[in-house]
């Protein structure tokens, strides 16, 4: 997965939670995700409550203002 000079993350593998389809996506390293479609059964995942984003709630990894340790981005 790629990550920044920084050793940030910037890169994660996203997983539907209602059919388990996974893919590899950019993450936005200056703003949160709040919505993805999924590409195999097309739900409209949004973050879990107390997650900022998508990423923070269905990735292998947090997005990238969370790696760095800024905290939620929302």
């Amino acid at each position: 997965m790629a990550a920044d000079g920084d050793g940030i993350r910037t890169t994660a593998r996203l997983t539907c939670p209602d059919c388990g389809g996974s893919e590899v996506l950019s993450m936005p390293t200056d703003a949160c995700q709040w919505f993805h479609q999924c590409r195999f059964c097309q739900a409209l995942l949004r973050p879990r409550r107390g997650d900022c984003c998508v990423f923070c709630s269905y990735a292998d990894t947090p997005c990238p203002p969370v790696q760095a340790g800024d905290g939620c981005c929302s």
